[in-house]
């Protein structure tokens, strides 16, 4: 027992001589066991840890104050390695993730976090979802006040730029000690699958004017039908453009309101889609690709179709046929077009139009609408695109949409240019003409064309297909 004594006072001596050793070791203590319950220095503990440090500086100076100094130290460090001890583990917390699997592109997505705390004392603590990095969250992160053996709910919003595939796959937690002189930073592995959809909004739009029958308010133009159609489709208020004899006189006089009957087509017509997703549609309008605004309208033109009775396929291609949706009729057809084209993104390559029509060809034997939804802007690729729709003409009916940028036509449309804006405007124009002539071209040889900004495109595209319906172009 001696000998330990004598040893313990010898160490003691030592480190009075020695005072920067003395914090040396206790920032070797501290760090192990922070390291052991997975701690790290708050902003507190800086500050705190300058104190010893200035006292020992002061013992350089004057050495009688190393005994005061050796207290001074020893205290703080006590206090310091409490306020460790009382930093929670991680099994204090459970925490569940609560979020619906499809989200659409560019519309808020609630979510919401249950946080448990299964300890008896209080913590204020920091929650953050580990969303990607094409996710906004408002609000991105909570801090809170958090009573022992309680729960909290916490809800925000997830703003999605981009369709695809996401996979969450961590929670993250941040716990201050009593003092806040500690934190720990704990990752909870909660897995959840949210698929971004494009946004179907214009879609339940198109439905409410449809039962209204105010479609113009969406561009979406009344079109006469050359001929009768035998199949009663609905009824309806009369409007200026309808056919007399097509007036329902006995629902006229219940309803004390002019009442016209509704007829569509009794025969099945088939519409493809080749969407294009190479470089030309890598461009960008109201802060969406354009492969994105094609795939709003081929899902929005589905729907009018599909309600129509007319089967609905498509064919995504770049490089390659990405994928390839048969041509089928009834509502379920619309969920497959959704699966097959949400997590398809424009690729820096050039398109092979050949491998997609010859994919075409091989696939598709009766006679359909081909809707080719693409981009021109060299010469290269406007005589892929005049070619292959002209190929076309006599077997099926090809359409050919081409999408502006907004941006060309805004600097070509400038009242007074001057300078150096005089020569850009000129560049503009002379690839609008050009673009105008490729146009022409196509209509000139039997092809039906169409020259649309990506987002107002979706009118002008259904109001083509009611026309086509409508003159039994197929």
């Amino acid at each position: 027992m001696n000998d330990i004594l004598e040893i313990f006072w010898g160490v003691l001596a030592w480190l009075q001589k020695t005072p920067l050793m003395i914090l040396l070791i206790m920032v070797l203590v501290l760090a192990g066991i922070s390291a052991l319950r997975r701690a790290y220095p708050n902003w507190p503990m800086v500050v705190l840890a300058l104190v010893p440090f200035g006292f020992s500086l002061a013992v350089v100076y004057d050495e009688s104050l190393t005994t005061t100094v050796l207290a001074i130290d020893l205290s703080i460090a006590a206090v310091v390695l409490i306020d460790l001890i009382t930093i929670p583990g991680m099994a204090s917390f459970q925490i569940e993730r609560n979020v619906g699997r499809v989200a659409s592109l560019q519309k808020n997505h609630p979510v919401t976090l249950i946080v448990t705390n299964s300890s008896s004392s209080d913590y204020t603590i920091t929650v953050r979802d580990g969303f990607d990095q094409d996710f906004t969250a408002t609000p991105d992160q909570f801090e809170i006040y958090l009573e022992g053996m309680s729960r909290a709910t916490l809800h925000y919003e997830l703003y999605p730029t981009r369709r695809g595939a996401y996979q969450f796959d961590t929670v993250h937690l941040r716990v201050s000690s009593k003092l806040s002189l500690w934190q720990s930073i704990y990752e909870y592995p909660i897995p959840s699958v949210i698929h971004v959809y494009p946004n179907l909004q214009q879609i339940a739009e198109y439905a409410l004017l449809a039962r209204t029958n105010r479609l113009s308010l969406m561009g979406v133009r009344r079109t006469r039908r050359i001929g009768t159609d035998n199949e009663f489709e609905r009824l309806r208020d009369y409007s200026q453009d309808d056919n007399y004899r097509h007036i329902d006189w006995r629902s006229t006089a219940r309803r004390q309101k002019l009442t016209v009957r509704d007829f569509q087509t009794s025969q099945s017509q088939r519409i493809i889609f080749m969407i294009d997703c190479g470089r030309m549609m890598t461009g960008e309008s109201q802060g969406i690709s354009m492969l994105d605004h094609a795939l709003n309208a081929l899902l929005m033109m589905s729907y009018v179709a599909l309600r129509q009775g007319d089967s609905v396929g498509a064919i995504f291609f770049s490089d390659e046929v990405l994928a390839f949706e048969p041509p089928r009729s009834g509502s379920n057809q619309m969920n497959r077009l959704l699966h097959a084209s949400f997590d398809l993104f424009p690729r820096l390559v050039e398109s092979r139009y050949d491998q997609a029509f010859l994919y075409l060809s091989r696939h598709c034997h009766k006679r359909s609408l081909v809707i080719l939804i693409t981009n021109v802007i060299d010469e290269v690729n406007a005589h892929q695109v005049q070619s292959y729709l002209t190929n076309l003409v006599g077997k099926h009916l090809p359409l050919g949409l081409l999408l502006r940028d907004q941006r060309l036509f805004e600097v070509a449309d400038q009242p007074f240019p001057t300078g150096v804006e005089l020569f850009h405007a000129g560049a503009a124009a002379e690839v609008l003409v050009w673009r105008a002539q490729v146009l022409n071209d196509l209509i000139h040889k039997g092809v039906l064309a169409l020259d649309a900004f990506p987002d107002q495109m979706t009118a002008p595209l259904i109001n083509s297909y009611l026309e086509i319906k409508a003159r039994h172009l197929l």
